[in-house]
């Protein structure tokens, strides 16, 4: 994020910044995709279903971020 307001400030060029944002929203994006593998690997493949409790938790981590 640094990265970031170092590049507003210091003028880059606008394309340069775009590709920055788009960079670190891909990292978030994929970060939060990591955290629910494996409760629906574990859904999908073991026929075991997680308590409405974890994935409610799960989901309010997902949107609180």
């Amino acid at each position: 994020m640094d990265d970031l307001l170092d590049m507003i400030a210091a003028d880059e060029s606008p394309s340069q910044i775009s590709d920055k944002i788009k960079e670190l929203l891909f990292a978030k994006s994929a970060e939060k995709i990591d955290d629910f593998r494996p409760l629906v690997a574990n859904s999908m493949f073991n026929g075991d279903t997680e308590t409405e409790e974890e994935w409610n938790l799960l989901n309010n981590s997902f949107q609180n971020q």
